[in-house]
Order: C-alpha cells, then structure tokens, then sequence
C-alpha cells in the first residue's frame, strides 16, 4: 500500500517543475520575437533588393545598386551605433554567442542595427544580436515577475528558447548546453538541463507553427559508409578548417584597421562600401546570411564551375571578415555554414570520387568548428545538412582529427584589452 512519503514528489522534481512554467513562458515569446525581427527584416529587404530597384531602372545585380545600398546600409547603421543609447551593445567582434544581459535601454538600437544589417545584404547572421535582445528582455521582465529564478537561470532558458526557435528543434540546444554546464552529485546534468529543454522545445514547436526550418539540402543521400570515405571525410574537414583558419588570422588584422578609422559612422560605412564591391564581384549568392543562399547554390551547383565555386568562398570570407569587423551587429555561425556548403561543393567537383553528402557535411562540420570551437554543435550542424542520419557515426570520427587540429588555435574573436589602472597620484 502506498504511503504519503511514497507519493510525494521528490524535492529534486520540485525543483525542476517550478521551472517548467517560465521555460514554456520564455520559449514561446523566444520564437515570437525571432519571427518578428526576421519579419521586419525580410519585408525591408525585399522593398530594398525587389520592389525600389526597377523604380529606378536597376534590379537586384546592378552594379551601383549593390555597391549604393550597401554602402548606405553601412552608413545607417553607422548612425545607429553613434547615436542611440548604448551604441547599439559592445563591439560584435568581441562577443561570443551569447553572455551578460544586455541592458534593456540598449536593445532597441540593437535590433534596429540588426534588421538593417540583415535587410541590406550584410553577410553576418542574427544568431548573436537576436539572443542578446531575447535575454536582455528576458531578465529583465522574468526577474521582476518570477524573482525566485536567478538571472543565470533566465540567461540560459532565453538562450536555449531562442536556439530551439532558430534551428527548429532542441537538440541543438540540448547539445550545446551540455558543453557548458556540469554535472554534480546532487544536481546532475540532465536536472540541469530540463528548464533549457523545455525553453528550447517550446521554442522549436511555438516557431513551427510560423516557418518550417529546415536545413536539410537537396544532395543525394549517402547510405553506404566505409572506411575509405571516412578518411576522405576527415582530409575534407582538415582542408575546409585549414581555409577557415586563415579568415581567423586576418580577423584581427582587419579589425585593427578599421578599429583605427575611430569613428563607427565612418568604419560602417566603409564596411558597407566594401561589401558592396564584394556584392559586385561574387554576385548575390555571397551577400546576406547564407540560409536561402545556401539553398539556391546547392539546387544550381551544376551552373558553377570549380573556379566560380572558389571564387564565391573567397567572396563570402572576406565579407564575413568585413562584416564582422567593422561593427554591423551579427552572428558568424550562418555565413560560414554557407561557406562550407560552397567549398563541399568544390571540393566534390575537383575530387569526384568523394560523394557530395561527405564533402559537404564534413566541410560544414569544419567551418563550424572554426566559428564556434563547439564539437556538439559542429556535428549537429554537419548532420543536418542533409536528410536522415545516416552519416552521423561517421561525422563522430571525421570530427575526432579536426578537433585534436583545432586544439590551442586562435579563435575568431577579439579579446578585450585590459584597462591600465590610472597612475598613483598619492
């Protein structure tokens, strides 16, 4: 017969059910604020890139179209740095993909730098600046309303939200957080997961009934792993980490440069200027994020040859490069994603012995550790380019040499410089 001390829940289970309302909370409105954000985006840019080119007797390829939208893209967001409250955050390159709260008076200019940014062509994606205005809003509403959640606790259920809602599934989520936390005796990693699980599916499911995200691209399905491919797979993440290596090394070099310009109006517009010339050589296939890019260059990769291939991954680097460096507020993950899509590409069609599916997950997973230092992520990524999961068990070896390779390298970011203490005057 059962007994009360039987039936009652376990404190550890208390615990995590206390948390499970604000995860659904936080999920949802997650989602939500992604959609309108990416909403607004969109909508600014199809007036920009479709509805105003043939008022004026241009189109989306135009030459002095791309440069001037660009370069004025720069310069609006130049603006928005200099003038509103915050300067729009601090400076991108220097911030991984999400951290300390950002203040509430100091996401309006974030968001609206970020739209302008995704709408004119700008070659970052929303990961970093869209987590930075969800868990800003987040702690600040959520500590207030619910005060027995810590701001840690906040942080990470608005950070799982959001990533569930961008990848359209908490697993990504659910890998990455079990990178960062650990598990203790009386509070093992999974108790320590359950909240971010709940934020992030809920996030997922809420984003599903508004867009289906779905990353998988139109390559023929591998089935029939060997031995032989997953040497290929591995020589294919060296090569494409090799590549993403040297757009490491020149990320300080071009953030000095433009850093030395001091003013954010005039480095941003130079940016922009930069990038229209990108735009104009590598076409519109090597501006904006990447996802949809992605897409239409896998669907075509029979138009392109080995040498545009390459050419459309130098392009994409050195606007991610510019991008990243000069201000426009935005995340890196994304436009190198699209790069490692590109080179795959190349890579199958200078090697056709080594299937497509191989060349371009295991690139994929190549520039994703590049960008991110992040082996759950980086497969995760590398997996869901394509349909079913069959490459998955292959992927965890390929990524084995790529991460002993990657080990004590530069990251792509900048260190804050300390601050020298002021001389003793005493």
């Amino acid at each position: 017969m059962s007994t009360p001390e039987t039936l009652a829940i376990d404190p550890r289970a208390r615990s995590m059910v206390a948390l499970g309302g604000p995860a659904i909370v936080v999920g949802a409105a997650a989602a939500v604020i992604l959609v309108v954000v990416v909403l607004v985006a969109n909508l600014l840019q199809k007036f920009l890139w479709q509805t105003l080119p043939p008022m004026f007797g241009a189109s989306n390829t135009t030459w002095w179209w791309v440069l001037g939208i660009l370069t004025l893209t720069g310069f609006a967001v130049g603006l928005v740095v200099r003038f509103f409250p915050g300067h729009a955050g601090p400076d991108p390159a220097t911030l991984e993909l999400f951290g300390a709260p950002t203040p509430l008076s100091v996401l309006p200019g974030l968001a609206l730098a970020l739209i302008l940014a995704l709408a004119g062509g700008v070659s970052l994606g929303p990961e970093n600046p869209i987590i930075a205005i969800i868990v800003g809003i987040t702690v600040a509403v959520g500590g207030r309303l619910v005060p027995y959640v810590p701001t840690k606790g906040w942080v990470l259920l608005a950070a799982a939200g959001t990533i569930g809602a961008m990848f359209g599934t908490p697993v990504a989520a659910a890998l990455l957080f079990s990178e960062m936390l650990t598990g203790q005796k009386d509070k093992p990693l999974w108790d320590q997961l359950f909240a971010p699980l709940v934020a992030a599916g809920t996030g997922a499911i809420t984003m599903s009934q508004f867009e289906e995200m779905n990353f998988s691209l139109p390559i023929q399905p591998y089935v029939h792993p060997n031995i032989i491919d997953i040497g290929l797979g591995m020589l294919v993440a060296l090569a494409a980490i090799a590549v993403g290596m040297c757009a490491v090394w020149l990320f300080p070099i071009f953030h000095k440069a433009y850093t030395a310009l001091r003013s954010p109006v005039l480095a941003l517009t130079m940016g922009g200027f930069v990038l229209g010339l990108l735009g104009i050589v590598g076409g519109p296939i090597t501006m904006f994020k990447g996802l949809a890019e992605m897409k239409t260059l896998v669907s075509n990769a029979g138009s392109y040859g080995a040498a545009a291939l390459a050419l459309i991954v130098v392009i994409k680097l050195l606007a991610i490069l510019v991008s990243a460096t000069c201000g426009f507020r935005g995340g890196r993950i994304f436009p190198l994603v699209f790069v490692g899509v590109a080179f795959g590409l190349l890579v199958h069609q200078v090697f056709p012995m080594i299937p497509g599916a191989i060349s371009v997950s295991c690139s994929v997973l190549g520039f994703t550790l590049v960008a991110t230092r992040d082996g759950w992520l980086s497969l995760f990524m590398g997996a869901i380019m394509l349909p079913g999961i069959d490459l998955l068990p292959m992927l965890c070896v390929v990524i084995l040499p790529a991460w002993l390779v990657l080990a004590g390298r530069a990251v792509m970011l900048i260190e804050d410089e300390p601050q020298e203490p002021p001389p003793n005057t005493h």
